[in-house]
């Protein structure tokens, strides 16, 4: 059977810990003589992961084995959220959809929401743009309401890289991105026992 990416992770086990790292590419200079700073923020921002599974039997443990094989290091993709934020802290109803294309930084325009909401998202909720191979996740910066019309802006990280179409759907429950694994290399502990213990990075597909 072909594989096709991006992979879904394993659902037989559920994740024991995973650590979740926003980067921003800065750079900074500072003067020997002064010590006074130049600092300039470059457009690259990127998601980062370290993945822990729990340990688990051979039965369970062979489907997280074979989806890192299947990925065949850093070529293959798949796709990962926040397991506990899969549920918006706001109240996320309506149909929500990009309000105008050609959108870029750090807020994104939206409409579709139900009118005169106060808290239709909260900060730390994730929203997703696309679907399958183009998913990127965002998180919302700030508590936002409804306007009288259903629209809303957010404010979000990363900025937008690549700028969605006009009303184009907006994922907020379960959203996720796409990654790919950090390493070539994948390796599983196997002990006295027979319990397996894996662990593995992953970083955002660009």
């Amino acid at each position: 059977m072909a594989i096709t990416y991006p992979l879904s992770l394993p659902t037989n086990k559920g994740l024991a810990k995973i650590r979740l790292t926003a980067n921003n590419v800065v750079g900074v200079s500072q003067s020997p003589f002064t010590a006074k700073q130049q600092i300039y923020k470059y457009t690259g921002q990127f998601w980062e992961a370290e993945i822990s599974l729990p340990p688990m039997k051979r039965a369970d443990a062979e489907y997280w084995i074979s989806f890192l094989l299947k990925l065949n290091g850093s070529y293959g993709t798949f796709l990962l959220g926040d397991p506990n934020g899969g549920t918006a802290r706001g109240v996320a109803t309506g149909t929500p959809l990009v309000n105008g294309g050609s959108q870029s930084g750090n807020e994104l325009v939206t409409d579709g929401w139900t009118n005169s909401t106060t808290g239709i998202l909260k900060a730390g909720d994730y929203i997703q743009l696309g679907s399958d191979s183009s998913s990127q996740l965002y998180k919302v910066l700030d508590d936002v309401n409804s306007n009288g019309s259903g629209q809303a802006t957010l404010t979000i990280w990363p900025d937008i890289r690549t700028s969605p179409s006009d009303n184009a759907a907006i994922t907020v429950s379960n959203a996720k991105g796409v990654f790919r694994l950090s390493s070539n290399a994948q390796a599983w502990d196997i002990n006295e026992a027979t319990f397996y213990g894996m662990t593995f990075a992953a970083r955002e597909a660009l």
